[in-house]
Protein backbone atom coordinates (compact mmCIF):
# COMPACT_ATOMS: atom_id res chain seq x y z
CA UNK A 1 0.00 0.00 0.00
CA UNK A 2 1.41 3.37 -0.94
CA UNK A 3 1.47 6.31 1.40
CA UNK A 4 -1.06 8.03 -0.92
CA UNK A 5 -3.79 5.41 -0.43
CA UNK A 6 -6.33 5.17 2.36
CA UNK A 7 -7.41 2.03 4.20
CA UNK A 8 -10.76 2.00 6.02
CA UNK A 9 -11.72 -0.45 8.74
CA UNK A 10 -15.12 -0.94 10.35
CA UNK A 11 -15.28 -1.18 14.10
CA UNK A 12 -16.97 -0.26 17.34
CA UNK A 13 -16.57 2.54 19.83
CA UNK A 14 -17.73 2.01 23.43
CA UNK A 15 -17.79 4.27 26.45
CA UNK A 16 -19.99 4.95 29.48
CA UNK A 17 -22.73 6.32 27.19
CA UNK A 18 -22.97 3.17 25.07
CA UNK A 19 -21.64 1.78 21.81
CA UNK A 20 -21.75 2.81 18.19
CA UNK A 21 -20.37 1.56 14.89
CA UNK A 22 -17.45 3.59 13.54
CA UNK A 23 -15.00 3.54 10.68
CA UNK A 24 -11.31 4.19 11.12
CA UNK A 25 -9.37 5.53 8.15
CA UNK A 26 -5.60 5.27 7.85
CA UNK A 27 -3.85 7.42 5.28
CA UNK A 28 -0.13 6.78 5.54
CA UNK A 29 0.62 7.20 9.23
CA UNK A 30 -2.41 9.46 9.89
CA UNK A 31 -5.63 8.11 11.46
CA UNK A 32 -9.11 9.60 11.34
CA UNK A 33 -12.50 8.61 12.76
CA UNK A 34 -15.87 10.20 13.54
CA UNK A 35 -17.53 9.42 16.86
CA UNK A 36 -20.97 10.81 17.72
CA UNK A 37 -20.59 13.44 15.04
CA UNK A 38 -17.14 14.59 16.22
CA UNK A 39 -14.07 14.17 13.96
CA UNK A 40 -10.86 12.85 15.56
CA UNK A 41 -7.47 12.73 13.88
CA UNK A 42 -3.92 11.90 14.89
CA UNK A 43 -0.71 10.07 14.19
CA UNK A 44 -1.47 7.50 16.90
CA UNK A 45 -4.61 6.06 18.44
CA UNK A 46 -3.57 7.31 21.87
CA UNK A 47 -3.31 10.82 20.45
CA UNK A 48 -6.53 11.13 18.47
CA UNK A 49 -7.50 14.77 18.88
CA UNK A 50 -10.72 16.59 18.12
CA UNK A 51 -10.34 18.23 14.71
CA UNK A 52 -10.48 22.02 15.07
CA UNK A 53 -10.73 21.99 18.86
CA UNK A 54 -8.89 20.87 21.98
CA UNK A 55 -9.30 17.44 23.49
CA UNK A 56 -8.11 13.87 23.00
CA UNK A 57 -10.10 10.69 22.78
CA UNK A 58 -10.19 9.05 26.23
CA UNK A 59 -12.17 6.82 28.60
CA UNK A 60 -13.25 4.44 25.86
CA UNK A 61 -12.65 1.25 23.93
CA UNK A 62 -12.12 0.97 20.17
CA UNK A 63 -12.44 -2.38 18.44
CA UNK A 64 -11.85 -3.17 14.75
CA UNK A 65 -10.62 -5.87 12.36
CA UNK A 66 -7.95 -5.57 9.69
CA UNK A 67 -7.55 -8.10 6.87
CA UNK A 68 -3.87 -9.05 6.84
CA UNK A 69 -2.05 -11.24 4.31
CA UNK A 70 0.25 -14.02 5.52
CA UNK A 71 3.06 -15.03 3.17
CA UNK A 72 3.92 -18.74 3.24
CA UNK A 73 6.46 -19.83 0.66
CA UNK A 74 5.28 -18.24 -2.57
CA UNK A 75 1.62 -18.20 -1.50
CA UNK A 76 -0.44 -15.51 0.18
CA UNK A 77 -3.04 -16.65 2.71
CA UNK A 78 -5.75 -14.57 4.37
CA UNK A 79 -5.85 -13.73 8.03
CA UNK A 80 -7.75 -11.27 10.21
CA UNK A 81 -6.14 -9.08 12.82
CA UNK A 82 -8.62 -8.21 15.59
CA UNK A 83 -7.64 -5.02 17.43
CA UNK A 84 -8.84 -3.88 20.85
CA UNK A 85 -7.63 -0.56 22.22
CA UNK A 86 -8.54 0.66 25.69
CA UNK A 87 -7.90 4.35 26.30
CA UNK A 88 -7.85 5.39 29.94
CA UNK A 89 -8.81 8.54 31.77
CA UNK A 90 -7.25 11.94 31.16
CA UNK A 91 -4.64 13.07 33.66
CA UNK A 92 -4.81 16.70 34.86
CA UNK A 93 -2.04 17.69 32.40
CA UNK A 94 -4.03 16.23 29.50
CA UNK A 95 -2.24 12.92 28.86
CA UNK A 96 -3.89 9.50 29.11
CA UNK A 97 -3.26 7.38 32.19
CA UNK A 98 -3.10 4.28 29.94
CA UNK A 99 -3.43 3.02 26.40
CA UNK A 100 -3.63 -0.78 26.24
CA UNK A 101 -3.53 -2.51 22.87
CA UNK A 102 -4.51 -6.16 22.40
CA UNK A 103 -4.13 -7.80 19.00
CA UNK A 104 -5.31 -11.26 18.00
CA UNK A 105 -4.36 -12.71 14.63
CA UNK A 106 -6.84 -15.31 13.39
CA UNK A 107 -4.95 -17.49 10.94
CA UNK A 108 -4.99 -21.15 9.94
CA UNK A 109 -7.56 -22.12 12.56
CA UNK A 110 -5.49 -20.65 15.40
CA UNK A 111 -5.41 -17.38 17.33
CA UNK A 112 -2.11 -15.64 18.02
CA UNK A 113 -2.32 -12.94 20.69
CA UNK A 114 -0.24 -9.99 21.78
CA UNK A 115 -0.95 -7.32 24.34
CA UNK A 116 1.06 -4.12 24.69
CA UNK A 117 0.57 -1.59 27.46
CA UNK A 118 1.55 1.78 26.05
CA UNK A 119 3.21 0.05 23.12
CA UNK A 120 2.64 0.29 19.42
CA UNK A 121 1.32 -1.84 16.58
CA UNK A 122 4.76 -2.74 15.33
CA UNK A 123 5.82 -4.11 18.74
CA UNK A 124 2.60 -6.09 19.05
CA UNK A 125 2.89 -7.44 15.50
CA UNK A 126 6.51 -8.47 16.12
CA UNK A 127 5.32 -10.49 19.12
CA UNK A 128 2.70 -12.19 16.94
CA UNK A 129 5.23 -12.86 14.18
CA UNK A 130 7.39 -14.78 16.67
CA UNK A 131 4.43 -17.08 17.44
CA UNK A 132 3.63 -17.98 13.81
CA UNK A 133 4.64 -21.32 12.31
CA UNK A 134 8.04 -21.45 10.64
CA UNK A 135 7.96 -19.90 7.16
CA UNK A 136 4.83 -17.80 7.79
CA UNK A 137 5.41 -14.04 7.51
CA UNK A 138 3.01 -11.20 8.26
CA UNK A 139 2.20 -9.13 5.19
CA UNK A 140 2.29 -5.37 5.01
CA UNK A 141 -0.05 -3.26 7.05
CA UNK A 142 -0.91 0.38 7.49
CA UNK A 143 -1.24 1.00 11.20
CA UNK A 144 -0.08 3.84 13.33
CA UNK A 145 1.42 3.46 16.74
CA UNK A 146 -0.96 3.29 19.65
Amino acid sequence: MSSDSTEVWAGWYRDRRGAEAVTIAAHGRQLRTRIRGVEYEGATFAALEVVGAEGVLSSCVLEWDIPLPIHVGGDVERATLSCLLTLGELRPEGSLDRADLNLTLHYGGAAYESGVAGGDFDDALDRIQKQLPSGAELGSHTCAEV
